[in-house]
């Protein structure tokens, strides 16, 4: 913990030096092909305030969460049961790999036209395109648990839910957090994909139409609006989960 925050200087100080480059091209490009960061600042508390942001931000935080669950959910007990069976992992092996190079536009646009623009119609298109992410991850974390844990609670009648619990998830902990940080970078990404293509809210929706007004400064707002979100869970969800996966270690 003490070295995480020994590091805050040094993330600070980056930031900083990106904030001083950001405003000598916003001088040297001219304000309104790239608005300076003070410029973004204004336009960023005006909408919060004023705007719309936190509606659309809400609405798409709560696809993601959505599509986030789903995914994780069926993606782990797909790659676990994959990796400790043998004749399954070989029979759907060749599914994994197909979905795999599904591209997500393809699957998005599928989605609308056989389910129609409708909100259950994205988020599934969006869990879809996760699952197979999920499921390789977790495969080869199940393929790598400590086979003496397992004998262990074998020989002590753990039973399936006790070993599943004390012996299985911890070694899958590393895998789990891996898969869940990948994860929320390509399902933000997707969603805004799923909202600029067939809903009528959401920050992939609103980035929509300040691009039909040409609108940059409204553009980086939103940006940096959805960066300090993407931070903030980050910081207060992924890297505390992970100090306290890393205990079992000790």
């Amino acid at each position: 913990m003490l070295s995480k925050v020994g590091r805050l200087p040094a993330h600070i100080l980056s930031l900083l030096v990106l904030i001083v480059i950001w405003e000598a091209a916003a001088l040297f490009t001219g304000s309104r092909l790239l608005p300076g960061p003070g410029a973004v600042a204004l336009r960023l508390a005006d909408e919060v305030i004023e705007g719309g942001l936190l509606f659309h931000l809400a609405a798409t935080l709560g696809r993601v969460a959505a599509s986030f669950a789903i995914a994780m959910a069926i993606g782990t007990a797909l790659g676990i049961a994959m990796g400790r069976i043998t004749l399954l992992d070989r029979f759907l092996d060749g599914w994994l790999v197909l979905f795999l190079n599904v591209p997500a536009l393809v699957t998005i646009i599928l989605a609308y036209v056989w389910f129609g623009l409708t909100e259950s119609a994205a988020i599934a298109a969006v869990a879809v395109n996760k699952i197979p992410n999920v499921v390789v991850t977790l495969r080869e974390g199940a393929r790598a648990l400590d086979r003496d844990y397992l004998e262990m609670g074998e020989a002590y009648r753990l039973g399936h839910m006790k070993t599943l619990r004390h012996i299985v998830l911890p070694q899958l902990y590393p895998y789990l957090l891996a898969t869940a940080r990948s994860g929320l970078a390509l399902i933000w990404k997707i969603v805004l994909v799923v909202e600029l293509l067939g809903r009528s809210n959401g920050m992939g929706f609103q980035l929509q139409v300040l691009f039909q007004l040409f609108d940059v400064t409204g553009i980086l707002a939103y940006t940096v609006a959805f960066i300090v979100v993407v931070q903030i869970i980050e910081f207060a969800v992924l890297q505390p989960l992970e100090i306290r996966a890393a205990r079992w270690r000790r």
